[in-house]
This record gives C-alpha cells, sequence and structure tokens, in this order.
C-alpha cells in the first residue's frame, strides 16, 4: 500500500479580494499543499515582517516593495500572478474649499504621500511627470512613514510630516496642497487632482495595456528552488481562486509574465527614475526558470 506524502504547508500572508476569497475560504484545494493565512486585515501592514523578518512562505507583496527587496538581495522570487491591480488617476485629491488646483500647478507645492516608497505613490508620480508634464523634483514629498525596507533612505527632496500628524488632516488643514491618499475620500471637499481621473485612467490603460499592477505574489525562493511543483500547483491555486471571484475588473488580475510585461515594464522605469531603484531591471530578471514559464 503505497503512502500519499503529506501536502507541504505553507505560511501565507495575502488580503482578502474577490480573486484570493476561494483560497483564503478553501475552496479551492490541493493534495500538495496546505496554507495557514495570517490573520492580516490590511496586507501592505504585514509588507515590512515578510521583506525584513522573511516571515511568510508566499505573500503578496506592493511591486515596488519588491523591486527594491530585489536591490537588498531578500530571498523571495516574484510569481507572474497579480493580487492587486486598479487605475490610480483618482487616488491623488486637493482641497476644493481653497481654490481650484490641477496637475500643472504642483511646482513648488507640498504633496503629501504615506510612504515615498508606496507603490500607489510610485506610479501617481510617473502618471503626473509623463502625461501632466510635473517636474518631481520642484514638488516637495511630505511622508509620515518608513519604506518598508529598512536598508532605503529616501531621497533628501522627501520631507517627513511632523510627529502626530494625520494625511488627510493636513491637507484639509491647507497644511499640503495635494495629498495620495487612495481610493477613500474623507472629506466632501477633498476632490480628484486629475480631471475627469476616471475617463483619463481608461485612456491610461488603453495605451499602456491595461491598469497598472500594485500588489503580486512572492515565494520564498528556498521553495522555488527546491519545490518547483509546489510552486505551479500555487499559481494553479492562484489562478483558480481569480476565475471563481475575478471582481469588477477582471483584466486588472493578470497572469503569465507576458500578460504582466508592460506594466512591470513602465513601474521599473518609474521607480529608477525616481531614484526607489538604482538600474532598471529587465522584467525576466525578476523570475527564475521555475516562474517565468508559468501561465503559459
Amino acid at each position: 500500500m503505497t503512502n500519499t506524502p503529506a501536502p507541504m504547508k505553507l505560511s501565507a500572508m495575502f488580503g482578502t479580494y474577490p480573486n484570493t476569497a476561494a483560497l483564503k475560504n478553501r475552496d479551492v484545494r490541493s493534495a500538495l499543499v496546505e496554507f495557514e493565512f495570517a490573520d492580516v486585515k490590511v496586507a501592505n501592514t504585514a509588507f515590512k515582517a515578510v521583506v525584513r523578518e522573511q516571515k511568510f512562505d508566499l505573500s503578496e507583496l506592493a511591486i515596488v516593495t519588491y523591486l527594491q527587496a530585489r536591490v537588498y538581495g531578500k530571498p523571495y522570487v516574484l510569481l507572474p500572478a497579480t493580487i492587486l491591480g486598479r487605475s490610480q488617476h483618482h487616488t491623488i485629491f486637493y482641497n476644493a474649499e481653497r481654490g481650484r488646483l490641477g496637475p500643472r500647478d504642483l511646482t513648488g507645492r507640498r504633496v503629501g504621500v504615506r510612504a515615498y516608497t508606496q507603490t500607489t505613490g510610485a506610479w501617481v508620480r510617473g502618471i503626473l511627470a509623463e502625461d501632466y508634464g510635473v517636474d518631481l523634483d520642484r514638488v516637495r514629498w511630505i511622508t509620515f512613514e518608513d519604506p518598508h525596507l529598512a536598508e532605503y533612505r529616501d531621497p533628501p527632496k522627501v520631507e517627513r510630516a511632523p510627529a502626530g500628524k494625520v494625511l488627510a488632516q493636513m491637507l484639509l488643514d491647507g497644511e499640503i496642497d495635494a495629498a495620495i491618499l487612495g481610493d477613500v475620500t474623507p472629506d466632501p471637499w477633498l476632490k480628484p487632482l486629475i480631471p475627469d481621473a476616471e475617463a483619463a485612467a481608461r485612456r491610461w490603460a488603453e495605451r499602456h495595456g491595461g491598469v497598472p499592477i500594485n500588489h503580486m505574489a512572492v515565494m520564498r525562493e528556498g521553495i522555488v528552488k527546491s519545490r518547483p511543483d509546489v510552486v505551479r500547483e500555487v499559481f494553479r491555486l492562484l489562478r483558480e481562486s481569480k476565475d471563481r471571484g475575478p471582481g469588477k475588473d477582471p483584466d486588472a488580475i493578470r497572469f503569465g509574465v507576458e500578460a504582466n510585461r508592460r506594466s512591470l515594464e513602465i513601474i521599473i522605469d518609474y521607480a529608477q527614475r525616481q531614484q526607489l531603484i538604482p538600474r532598471r531591471f529587465a522584467v525576466d530578471e525578476l523570475f527564475d526558470d521555475t516562474t517565468r514559464v508559468l501561465g503559459k
């Protein structure tokens, strides 16, 4: 009688989204792997634990954080599986109570962002520079949190907000001129800085082959090297989970290197131009022989 080997247990950290719900609820299963999911409500609060402590075998990770993790030799390999993707044009706001403001008015202004290394911030700055002619070096960037990577130091042009200050409240109080806030606006006076942001985002996606990547899956390098069968199974499960609950924009959750290549090329370029990474990676550098062929 042949004994079936026990499944490999992986510590895992994912937010709960339409595309991960089936995986986290164990509606998709495998005889090869089991997951021990961390109890994390907001995934980005655990990103420091990923890159500073290597806490999880499998995780979602913001793409700029991953690029920096590559720079500093953190032992994770990228899987070509997008976990979170979205348009970015609607995430930067100004306070309409204090007068109109547009992207081209940002020269010399103070713009708040949770952290300079935040992936949403990197996308927004890149879009402002590329599509609206904003000189990023002539904007004063005000931050509130440390980078996920302890080794990284913000450029000299980046300022830290005084202790105890809150990003959205500083915008309401007129202490900053604009702020990258994400999806939620805490006050009706706060308006998107980019005019007709939804239409602008659609045009951007049409030109660039899809909406920007925010988070992708990463796996511990030792497991990728020793158990390519587990890597392939994890990828299969992530994709099956996505197919069961694609959400409102299934094209945002792309699988395979080629499906993600253009978005990765753009964020690598933005990250290098913004001094987040010292050089431009080739997309294929981000994967190894096992992960590069996933989805083909």
